[in-house]
């Protein structure tokens, strides 16, 4: 006999209207990406009320480490739930029991490798990373409590939210993550300005951060006991391992998606390096842009998240005509958001600029710059989605080669050859001319190499 969850989940996949299945997966998971977005401008709104901008560089020093945590994440959480959605398709739930278990300890291995190895490696790490006297403290507390103490529950937090969206609890999997990034937007002022003395502010605002995903953490866990033992999803080691093909599908969708995103934060760290050169100006401006883009963007990967369970599902059943049909919602949806989000942007960019700073040269300069960027928002969508339906079809190579030519071919010789020619302003246009041409890419990829799912024989 079937449980409750099990018939919601077929429901979910095989009979419910596209629209309707692809409303309950997508809105949780553009909640959620959007209260992930607040939630990551937390910790430095916070440390920002402070003043000091030593603990402001010592938290923002941390940043591209905290970003390989999610990288990891994603290895093991997107990897694994693309999988798990394909194997209920094909009807292998034992397999995708095997696959659950499997990706939810490589998570942890790999994030108590991660947290370990900075921990013993904590004084080079932050030496590399520019600390210097005035911020190295600053940042080896803001590291000791998110990297090495916090690293294992938000990675595996963000495992659990792949996994369980990946078969058809999308409300469930964006519930944590927004449980966590209220619970840090609340402990923030708490543990800094109230529970710690004066000057243990960062300090304050990494163990919000460790504690929130910590809670985050837990939720999962409790979803996971309710779904019951029927349920694919499980952290028991007695179910064996997957088969080799499965752990081969897992790697070779999760290693593309953590090397995306990894490329994806090089990108920026570039821009911001490239705009220092200009003035202060210049890199505030830009820096405000980056932030204000953000929410479309988020809105878009929440569409790409809530939509890849359900072509990975229907691909791999040979539903032919459902999955064409979510592809193509999901992705109309996606233009009518980036759609929107152009008209407000270049309507009201002095406003969403105002927000994050009041001096009038900067926000001038900023609102100029998101007039300008905001462009390649439906071509970022394109470029990203595209890359989404390839790890949905568990194609990771072609994922791979999509990402790795998008910032390696296209977007960061961009801001350096834009730059060369057209020096500041060339940097803000870098990112519309690039993904013109990865859209171009994208595609052709997708015209030539798109699966037929009549013709799937196995989970890779």
């Amino acid at each position: 006999m079937q449980s409750p969850a099990q018939t919601s989940q077929e429901e979910l996949f095989q009979s419910l209207p596209v629209p309707a299945a692809l409303r309950k997966m997508i809105v949780p998971a553009i909640i959620s990406q959007l209260i992930v977005l607040i939630y990551n401008m937390a910790d430095t709104f916070f440390v920002g009320q402070t003043n000091n901008p030593y603990m402001v560089a010592g938290t923002s020093l941390m940043l591209p480490v905290f970003n390989i945590t999610l990288c990891l994440a994603g290895l093991a959480g997107i990897g694994g739930g693309s999988l798990i959605s394909r194997l209920l398709g094909q009807g292998r739930e034992d397999e995708a029991r095997k696959v659950s278990a499997f990706s939810l300890y490589l998570g942890l291995a790999i994030s108590a490798l991660f947290a370990l190895g900075i921990g013993l490696f904590m004084e080079p790490v932050l030496t590399l990373l520019g600390a210097g006297d005035n911020t190295y403290a600053y940042a080896r507390q803001y590291a000791l409590c998110v990297i090495v103490i916090g690293g294992i529950p938000t990675v595996l937090s963000n495992v659990l939210s792949n996994l369980i969206r990946s078969v058809g609890r999308s409300r469930e999997a964006s519930a944590g993550i927004i449980l966590g990034g209220l619970l840090n937007i609340a402990l923030d002022p708490l543990f800094m300005f109230v529970l710690l003395p004066r000057g243990q502010e960062v300090l304050g605002a990494g163990i919000a951060t460790c504690l929130s995903n910590c809670v985050a953490l837990l939720y999962f866990l409790i979803i996971m006991a309710r779904l019951g033992r029927g349920s694919v999803l499980t952290f028991s080691a007695q179910v064996g391992l997957p088969e080799r093909s499965s752990i081969s599908a897992v790697f070779g969708v999760g290693v593309p998606s953590a090397i995306a995103t990894f490329l994806f934060d090089l990108d920026y760290v570039i821009l911001d390096k490239l705009m220092v050169a200009y003035d202060d100006l210049a890199l505030a401006a830009i820096g405000i842009v980056l932030k204000v883009e953000r929410f479309p963007l988020n809105a878009g990967i929440g569409i790409c998240q809530g939509m890849m369970p359900l072509v990975a599902y229907n691909y791999a059943a040979g539903n032919k005509k459902r999955m064409q049909h979510t592809i193509s919602l999901a992705l109309w949806l996606g233009l009518a958001i980036a759609a929107v989000s152009i008209a407000l942007y270049e309507l009201f960019a002095v406003e969403f600029s105002h927000l994050f700073m009041k001096d009038p040269q900067t926000l001038a300069l900023a609102s100029q710059f998101l007039r300008i960027r905001v462009l390649a928002t439906p071509l970022m969508f394109l470029s990203f989605f595209t890359v989404h339906l390839f790890q949905a079809f568990g194609k990771g190579r072609t994922a791979l080669f999509l990402g790795v030519t998008r910032w390696l071919a296209f977007n960061i010789p961009m801001l350096f050859l834009l730059n060369a020619l057209f020096g500041m302003f060339g940097l803000v246009w870098s990112q519309v001319a690039a993904d013109s041409l990865t859209v171009l890419l994208s595609a052709f990829v997708y015209w030539k190499y798109r699966p037929d799912p009549a013709r799937l024989q196995t989970p890779s």
